[in-house]
């Protein structure tokens, strides 16, 4: 019996890509020493996948940035603005296209369907030209090949790409992305020819948008898309992977009809309706790669259900037809546990990162073979019993109090309208209010005196020094800029959700469990294990001292409910509402004691509210319901003048955009820039919105300063669709990945654009 990876994480337990990648950008290293990196990266995945007996490897799934990106430089699909003359495409050109450069923005970002994942979006239009013009996927599977690893190389799928793309600037909004098919196939055929001719007997083509509810012209492109391919798969075995969501009847059906496809991989956990389907109607004589093992969690896998589903599935597809998978990619899960010697040993035993997950795939295989490994089973059996019964995951308090929750709105009594007349009364801001997101840059100070208290060699005292210290540096700065409505900076966080998680029961962490969110940067979830509630508070002690270094309002920073939830690995052993609403009534419990602080302005961050939305439009009611629900649990008890606010980043909102009116915040900062102002097109289609928002006026993902005229057109842009009143002035999202050289002049342009505006727009309080 045969096993099989979807994917792999690419930075590595001590995160080596991401300081390899910023070394580079920082000019401290080159091209040679970034590429030999990335080299003794994949060698060591190939060769421990080897090692742990998997038959089919990935390769090509190693990315500086994104497999998207990478496959937008395969096709040679290159926004003119880059100035791209042809050839093989460089990193310069290539990092320009993710990150911008000193003359040109970037393209713009999102999520990848419903993860913290990140992929730079194509630009196309019917004027692009393709061309053969990055050879990465056979320069890898060559790589691996000369180690004597046999790949599956791996490329998105032609249909998925240019679903997953937009038009380009200038291009209509209607044109039809899929009428470009036939000018991508010729550089697929291109590239699966080098890869046969390189020896390569199987190629894997990610097409996970046909999980979502596709129109019919859009599922008839998967057919023409692999009638078109047929001639150059001819000799290679093509396995078509889909993952993260069931798949439709009709979608399977033509899935499962494709000319010259041998298998399909299946995510059989968070697509488990699909079983009927495989069972009911799967073709004779093709693999089913069966997506067991959860490539998106880190709980260990039910060894014992998965094997079952796997002995029921024999029957179906034939014993020598059957392979056992990953329902995913692992870049979406941590590394490896070995790496964690200070996690509870009984929590520790419930888990399983990537390294883990192979062997349990691989254990999966061997017990489908008769080569069944007793002990590693029972031990997978006492770890999930322990689980089920250790106290530590239960709290009956936190229990019945999430249940209460039933039968209220949990919706503020007065309108936002008067609520923000009380609130202008209190704060008495200018039109237009310029604020920021909540972080500031994370220096190398910042980040080893945190180092240094966490290994406790300093003080408490000595790191309330410092870190009172760079708040009170962040606070002047933010006045020397005349910023209206000030942050602290957030120094003693970070990541957002790991400090608040570190607070909270039910949560635990880890030392190394980092997992890629986009390009170099890396985020290290919380596992959500038990019942969640604040011992005690969180913020107010670093917001009351920054409020008393100013006199201008001083934002407390929250991350909300919903955040926390989806940038968490959260347990499954109840729905995720239930989880949500129990960390829902901890922010509660905050934005309370913020409030009796004397803190005037909080933000409750729900930046991934649009992330966790389904990929299948019959879920998006439920989930949006309880989500919506969650975040107006948290300020429901505040005062009229108490302001709350709340951030979106990089997503498409334009959808949800009546769930975000009914989370009634009082503001709303969000997303903006990158995407070019996608955001306003709602507002011009006639959605009435009545309370404060924030369409960010610059990217921060990118190390590109804009100009203040840059700044003041895109307010200008702002206010020809919305109410000037209601709106406020800030970047997409926080400045913690910046550096002050670039911080400072972008923020004094941004409020010398403010005040420009002001002077044009009519100016008063």
């Amino acid at each position: 019996m045969a096993s099989h990876i979807v994917g792999y994480p690419r930075m590595g337990p001590k995160r080596e890509l991401k300081f390899a990648l910023e070394s580079f950008w920082d000019g401290k290293s080159s091209a040679d020493d970034l590429q030999k990196v990335a080299s003794d990266l994949r060698s060591n995945i190939w060769k421990q996948m080897k090692d742990a007996g998997i038959k089919y490897i990935p390769s090509n799934t190693f990315s500086y940035y994104d497999q998207v990106l990478d496959t937008t430089a395969m096709l040679g699909a290159v926004p003119s603005r880059y100035n791209w003359k042809g050839g093989e495409i460089g990193f310069d050109t290539y990092f320009a296209m993710a990150r911008g450069n000193e003359s040109v923005p970037a393209m713009e970002m999102t999520k990848w369907f419903d993860t913290n994942y990140h992929y730079i979006v194509p630009e196309l239009g019917p004027d692009v030209v393709f061309s053969n013009a990055s050879h990465k996927a056979v320069t890898e599977f060559k790589e691996a090949k000369a180690l004597g690893v046999d790949t599956v190389p791996v490329l998105v799928g032609p249909v998925s790409y240019l679903l997953l793309s937009k038009p380009a600037k200038g291009v209509e909004k209607t044109f039809n992305l899929l009428s470009l098919l036939d000018k991508i196939l010729p550089i697929y055929k291109q590239v699966i020819t080098e890869l046969k001719e390189a020896g390569a007997t199987w190629i894997q083509l990610d097409e996970a948008t046909i999980v979502k509810d596709l129109e019919s012209h859009q599922l008839e492109a998967f057919t023409k898309a692999y009638s078109g391919l047929q001639s150059a798969c001819s000799g290679v075995n093509v396995l078509i992977a889909t993952y993260f969501a069931d798949i439709t009847a009709d979608a399977f059906k033509i899935l499962t009809s494709l000319p010259a496809v041998t298998g399909y991989t299946f995510d059989l956990v968070r697509g488990k309706n699909s079983l009927d389907l495989i069972k009911s109607s799967f073709p004779s004589g093709k693999y089913l790669f069966a997506g067991v093992v959860d490539g998106r969690n880190i709980w260990a896998n039910d060894l014992a259900e998965s094997l079952g589903i796997l002995e029921s599935l024999q029957g179906v597809v034939g014993k020598d037809k059957l392979v056992v998978s990953t329902s995913c990619s692992l870049l979406h899960t941590a590394v490896d546990l070995v790496n964690e010697t200070k996690l509870d040993n009984e929590i520790k035993s419930w888990l399983a990162f990537a390294a883990q997950k192979i062997v349990e795939v691989n254990a999966l295989a061997m017990a489908l073979s008769g080569k069944k490994d007793e002990a590693y089973f029972s031990a997978n059996a006492a770890a999930l019993a322990s689980k089920k019964s250790s106290p530590k995951v239960t709290n009956e308090a936190v229990q019945k109090a999430a249940d209460a929750l039933k039968g209220s709105t949990h919706r503020r009594a007065t309108n936002v309208g008067a609520r923000l007349d009380a609130q202008q009364k209190k704060n008495n801001l200018p039109v237009l209010p310029t604020t920021t997101i909540g972080s500031f840059p994370q220096t190398i100070d910042i980040r080893r005196v945190r180092r240094e208290y966490k290994a406790k060699k300093i003080t408490e005292e000595d790191y309330v020094k410092a870190m009172k210290e760079e708040i009170n540096k962040v606070v002047k700065l933010q006045e020397e800029l005349d910023i209206d409505v000030l942050v602290h900076g957030e120094p003693e966080r970070n990541d957002m959700v790991e400090y608040f998680g570190e607070q909270l029961s039910g949560f635990a962490f880890t030392a190394n469990g980092w997992v890629q969110s986009y390009g170099s940067r890396c985020v290290k979830p919380p596992i959500i294990y038990g019942d969640v509630s604040r011992p005690k508070s969180m913020t107010v002690f670093w917001s009351s001292m920054a409020q008393q270094m100013t006199k201008r309002p001083m934002k407390g920073m929250l991350t909300g409910p919903v955040t926390i939830l989806n940038w968490s690995f959260v347990r499954n052993d109840q729905p995720r509402f239930k989880t949500c609403y129990q960390i829902a009534l901890a922010i509660k419990d905050e934005v309370q004691d913020l409030e009796k602080a004397g803190i005037k302005i909080i933000q409750i961050d729900e930046a991934a509210l649009r992330e966790g939305l389904p990929l299948r439009k019959s879920e998006h009611a439920f989930y949006l319901d309880w989500a919506v629900h969650a975040f107006r649990i948290t300020n429901v008890g505040v005062q009229d003048s108490t302001q709350i606010h709340t951030h979106m980043c990089y997503s498409n909102f334009n959808d949800i955009i009546n769930s975000i009116i009914d989370m009634d915040a009082d503001v709303i900062t969000i997303e903006n820039s990158r995407s070019d102002e996608k955001l306003l097109s709602v507002f011009r289609e006639g959605i009435k919105y009545s309370a404060g928002i924030g369409p960010g006026v610059y990217d921060i993902h990118s190390p590109r300063i804009p100009s203040m005229e840059e700044i003041a057109e895109r307010i200008k842009k702002t206010a020809a669709v919305l109410k000037r009143e209601i709106l406020w002035v800030n970047p997409d999202c926080g400045l913690k990945t910046r550096k002050y050289s670039e911080v400072k002049p972008a923020l004094s342009n941004m409020v010398t654009a403010t005040k420009k505006m002001r002077t044009e727009l009519g100016n008063t309080k």
